[in-house]
């Protein structure tokens, strides 16, 4: 169902409008790409290693293993 905002479209603009969004709304978008796993969420993100005080224990911490 359309509305007509402004101007006067005649039959076949109508017509042709409605065509194009048919089209758009049947049209298959295929598969989504695949996302990259959520790291956040990783099972292995629990199994992290004990934090040893010391010097440089501060700076380590904040290194990836």
């Amino acid at each position: 169902m359309f509305r007509v905002v402004s101007g006067s479209p005649d039959d076949a603009e109508l017509a042709a409008l409605t065509a194009v969004v048919a089209a758009a709304a049947s049209a298959s978008g295929g598969d989504p790409a695949p996302s990259a796993p959520d790291l956040w969420s990783h099972p292995a993100a629990l199994l992290r290693a004990p934090l040893h005080a010391g010097p440089g224990a501060w700076r380590a911490s904040g290194l990836p293993r």
